[in-house]
């Protein structure tokens, strides 16, 4: 069975200050492992003075490829604090890279796991994050008295129309999620005593963002 799962769609900054020392986090939407390494680089570029440049990484929907650095920070206390608060998350495709610029009070292992946890909460305040769930494309055939019935069935269960054609008569192509597809053919068959023809399309993924719907390949 598909399922849904959690992306970062715009990616933002934010920063903390723990004993002087600053702590900067840059998150960014990433598809594949070149991507997060060319984003790595860049802010380490921007930040070229910083002492350290931590980072962590999970890529692909169900969230399989996984990776982090502490960049010279004792171990554990950076990249994977930064991991584990992704994975709490639940975000997937996603790149975070903490920059510290050292303020000179050393914070102990503890105070690091702390300062790294706590600068990618404070940038992901900063993200955009939706969640893309499964579904499929439906194609609706029928004609000018069935079709208004069935645009106030959509209408009620606030299913998608992503697009409609106007003949003889009318197609209208509908986005339905997964778990609602068996229940909306059924309505659709009584309510229009099984005139409407119904055809299946492709499967894929959608988000709803601004009250725009955002589709995903498969």
């Amino acid at each position: 069975m598909r399922k849904a799962y959690r992306i970062l769609y715009q990616g933002g900054t934010g920063e903390i200050t723990e004993k002087k020392s600053r702590f900067i986090a840059n998150l960014k939407p990433v598809e594949s492992e070149e991507e997060a390494l060319s984003f790595i680089e860049e802010t380490r570029k921007k930040h070229w003075a910083a002492r350290h440049n931590c980072y962590a990484w999970i890529l692909g929907k169900n969230g399989d490829q996984k990776r982090c650095s502490d960049d010279g920070e004792p171990s554990q206390t950076a990249g994977k604090p930064m991991l584990d608060v992704l994975e709490g998350e639940g975000i997937v495709k996603i790149c975070a890279v903490v920059t510290r610029y050292f303020g000179g009070t050393l914070l102990g292992t503890g105070g690091l796991v702390r300062a790294y946890s706590k600068a990618v909460q404070e940038g992901l305040k900063a993200c955009t994050v939706l969640t893309i769930e499964p579904a499929r494309k439906l194609s609706v055939t029928a004609d000018y008295n069935g079709i208004g019935k069935i645009q106030y069935l959509l209408g009620q269960q606030e299913i998608k129309i992503l697009d409609s054609e106007y003949t003889d008569r009318v197609e209208l192509t509908v986005l339905v999620p997964d778990e609602r597809r068996e229940k909306l053919q059924a309505d659709i068959i009584e309510i229009t005593g099984g005139q409407a023809e119904l055809l299946e399309l492709e499967e894929i993924y959608y988000s709803i963002f601004n009250k725009e719907v955002l589709l995903f390949p498969e």
